[in-house]
């Protein structure tokens, strides 16, 4: 089992930035991708950014309606992904999952509220 604990989603204007993270306690030795995907009203759930784990390495992958703007990081120690997100537009408005991936399993996050006001 994982619990995942995420913080810092908001309001903010076009143009703005804010950062997520997303805390991940229990089993966390067999966490392997941790990431974020969001879901706008109406719209599927879709992957925004991930980060992997390979030895002493973390590898990033990135929605293409986010690189240059987005970037995730993984804190190993504390057991925490963040998503810094920059240059913010009303189309990231959405609920932002974090996820943990052990196996062919995802745990998910409660969800945070992202908007963005033109």
């Amino acid at each position: 089992q994982v619990q995942l604990v995420e913080s810092g989603g908001g309001l903010v204007q076009a143009g703005g930035s804010l950062r997520l993270s997303c805390a991940a306690s229990g089993n966390i030795f067999s966490i392997k991708p941790m990431g974020w995907y969001r879901q706008a009203p109406g719209k599927q759930r879709e992957l925004v950014a991930s980060i992997t784990r390979m030895g002493s390495t973390n590898y990033a992958n990135y929605a293409d309606s986010v690189k240059g703007r987005f970037t995730i990081s993984r804190d190993n120690a504390k057991n925490t992904v963040y998503l810094q997100m920059n240059s913010l537009k009303p189309e990231d408005t959405a609920v932002y999952y974090c996820y943990a991936g052990i196996g062919d399993y995802n745990y998910w996050g409660q969800g945070t509220q992202v908007t963005v006001s033109s």
